[in-house]
């Protein structure tokens, strides 16, 4: 195994981690605890759930650290392709784990002003979520952009399928213009949805080909071995 197929899994175990905490944390936490339209169920929720919605903090943060790890890692991967797109993966990575952090803190102080009221603990538990939640939805944008620049390495390396390179570059398009359909259009929630699915198709395509097959056979070697002339003519 040479060096640029470790860098490959190790890019693909960063992403897998960071899938994982991201879907835990917020298709399956989330969920059980925000009420949307219903500002007294959602403190209840977290009162009487105090343990699942710290989980929710923990995954978060644990999205935050994969991500950034992902980003970096994506950029040792495909610097010697292209290093300004590289460098946009890299870019546009850190921008994502930014707004899972700030979404992380606003869960916190959720969490906190739920076990210690400030003022109003209903209202204000309520606006917290809802900026977590919008947080995501506007992050759409960076979890968009950083997509492109990563089908476009795909695309020029000729290590990976170029199908995947295309899939992940359709998909970050719509991942960017999706924030753009749900806040201009009014129930347009399943456009919304819908618009993610490329680019989810292909960023779990990524995931397993890098940790499966790592890169293609026509990745160069990290340190190709010297070539020697023949003993004739050295002579």
């Amino acid at each position: 195994m040479h060096e640029l197929t470790r860098t490959a899994r190790m890019t693909g175990l960063f992403y897998l981690g960071m899938a994982i905490t991201a879907v835990l944390g917020f298709l399956v936490i989330r969920p059980q605890l925000f009420v949307a339209g219903d500002p007294d169920a959602t403190l209840a929720n977290l009162v009487t759930h105090d343990s699942l919605a710290r989980a929710g903090v923990a995954l978060e943060m644990a999205m935050v650290v994969t991500q950034a790890l992902t980003a970096a890692w994506f950029y040792r991967l495909f610097r010697t392709v292209n290093s300004f797109a590289a460098s946009g993966i890299a870019a546009f990575g850190l921008v994502n784990a930014v707004v899972g952090l700030v979404s992380a803190v606003m869960l916190a102080t959720a969490i906190q002003v739920s076990a210690d009221p400030v003022g109003d603990p209903t209202a204000t538990v309520q606006i917290l979520y809802l900026v977590s939640l919008n947080m995501w939805g506007v992050g759409a944008l960076f979890f968009g952009l950083w997509l492109i620049p990563m089908g476009w390495c795909v695309l020029r390396s000729g290590w990976m399928p170029r199908v995947l390179g295309w899939l992940l570059m359709v998909g970050g398009v719509g991942y960017v213009l999706s924030p753009f359909v749900l806040y201009l259009a009014r129930d347009a929630q399943v456009l919304f949805d819908a618009m993610a699915y490329p680019a989810s198709i292909g960023e779990f395509w990524m995931v397993g080909y890098l940790l499966v097959r790592g890169v293609g056979r026509k990745a160069p070697d990290a340190a190709p071995p010297p070539v020697h002339p023949p003993a004739a003519v050295a002579g």
